[in-house]
This record gives C-alpha cells, structure tokens and sequence, in this order.
C-alpha cells in the first residue's frame, strides 16, 4: 500500500510542479468535487456539525457551500504542502502576512515558555513551517500517519526549519522538555477529545477539548498564544496572533484548568465563527454528547 500512496504522491508532486496555479486550481476542484460527491460518510458528518454549530441561524445554501470549500481546501493545502518541501525560510515568509505580531513578540520577550495553540484551521501545516521561520526553533505535537512512507515524507516537510514532531504517545515529557528548552510547542486543540480532555462549551453546546495546554502552562508557567491561518486565494496566506492565555494559579486546580481551556475554546469558536469554511469540519467533534448515527 505505501507503493501506492508514494506514487500518486510523486504524480502530485510532477503536476504541482508544472502546471499554472490556475490550471492546477481547476484540476484540484475537480478531484476534490468528485471525492465529495462519493464520500457520503464525511459529507453527512460536516452536514451534522454545521446543523450542531449554527442551526437555522446558517441558510441551506450557506451550508452546501461550505461542505464543498471543505473538500476543496484540503486538495489546495496538500498541493501547497507539496510546493513548501525543501523550499526556503525566505519563500515560505513571503507567503504570509503577519496580524497583531507585536502579540507574539511581546510574548517572547517576557522569556517565559510559549504554547502555540492552534486548530485545523486553515492551511495548518502552513502555520507550523511560518512560525519557526520567523520565531525560532518549534516543537508540534501530533499523530503519525499509518503509511510509514508518507509520514517520513510529512516529517520531513515539518522539520524543514527546525521543527520536531513530538508523537501524541506519550507526549508529556517530549512537551515539558521543549518547552524548558524554549522551543515554541504548538498544540492543535480543535479535535474530539474523548476521556482525554474535560467538558467546555463550543458554539452553545457541551464537548470534550484536549486541556494538555492548560496543564502544561500551570505547571511550567507558559503562555498559551492562540493563533490561526486563513486565506482567501491560496496564495497568500494571513496568521493571526490572539491575546495570551495565562493558567490561573489558584488552590483550585480543576476551576484554573477549566477555565483556561475554555478560553481556548472560545478562540477557536471565534475564529471558525467568521471564516466557517476554513475549518476540518471532517470529524465528529461532538460526539461525547451528540449522536452521529
């Protein structure tokens, strides 16, 4: 199987190379229209979180809409993950404009540990290259794929400018010891927690979300900087920095966990909010509470 995946890998790969951006644009969609019109399973679950999420308040057309640019910006990020291999601090910052940067700058100077908290918002490989380009040495943690082939092919990409992939197995010491180091730790919090994470709210309703920053930041004294990406042409990409979330320090550690986890949260509520389309709405990020079937 890893023979097969490497080699619709490279026929990408040859195609992203010597097509037009918009010729390779119009192809894209066409992959990813076909992949939607087969893939019933992952459209009725985008279909059940856009009803979870917004209810009557989004229109049927808003709805249909956004099912197709879901499909559409994974086929554009895989073919922009494919142009940011071996390329160059310089190229990657060209593609990026920076929103409220002073945010992050003024987090580095404080000299305390700092947690990129992030989604899959946007093109979220993007972001993790972008901000070790520009900052510094940075650690993500994350699952590795099932095809050894293409995780080495993944992992390399990412560790391109100095940043290591830490497994979501047994993560917690990799975490702590980046963070010591002070290497950026980002940490996408977005997904189905399960028992792995505690109860917040998100748009209106109750799920678990992964709380390993907030402990993480009581424990080490770290600032959670919330930050995401967007783009409105797949070319030119916005990062947007967002106040600093600190762990309250209190006697209750249930309640300063909790509370900063909500806050992040709310930031990505926020962000999904006014740019829904950019989300992974793919999986099924209620289902601790909200049945699927």
């Amino acid at each position: 199987m890893d023979r097969v995946y490497l080699a619709i890998f490279y026929v990408f790969k040859a195609l992203v190379s010597v097509l037009p951006f918009w010729v390779l644009k119009r192809l894209l969609y066409i992959v990813a229209d076909t992949a939607r019109f087969f893939n019933k399973k992952h459209r009725r679950i985008i279909r059940k979180n856009l009803d979870l999420a917004f209810g009557e308040t989004m229109s049927e057309e808003e709805k249909k809409r956004i099912i197709k640019a879901c499909y559409r910006n994974l086929a554009l990020n895989g073919a922009d993950f494919i142009k940011n291999q071996n390329s160059t601090k310089e190229k990657i910052l060209s593609k990026v404009t920076f929103a409220n940067e002073e945010i992050m700058l003024e987090a580095i100077k404080t000299k305390k540990p700092i947690i990129a908290q992030a989604a899959h918002y946007g093109n979220w490989e993007l972001l993790g290259l972008t901000i070790a380009a520009r900052f510094g040495a940075a650690s993500v943690v994350g699952r590795a794929l099932d095809s050894r082939v293409m995780d080495k092919i993944l992992s390399k990409n990412r560790e391109q400018f100095d940043v290591e992939l830490i497994d979501k197995k047994n993560a917690l010491r990799p975490m702590m010891r980046a963070l010591s180091q002070r290497r950026i730790l980002g940490i996408l919090v977005d997904q189905r927690a399960g028992n792995d994470g505690i109860e917040v709210e998100f748009f209106g309703r109750k799920t678990s979300h992964i709380h390993a920053a907030s402990i993480l930041a009581r424990k080490m004294d770290a600032l959670i900087v919330p930050m995401f990406i967007r783009t409105d042409d797949h070319k030119h990409f916005i990062i947007t920095f967002h106040t600093p979330i600190e762990t309250p320090k209190t006697e209750n550690m249930e309640e300063d966990i909790f509370l900063a986890t909500q806050a992040q949260a709310s930031a990505i509520e926020k962000t999904i909010r006014e740019k829904p389309d950019e989300w992974f709405w793919f999986h099924k990020r209620w289902s601790d509470y909200e049945s699927y079937d």
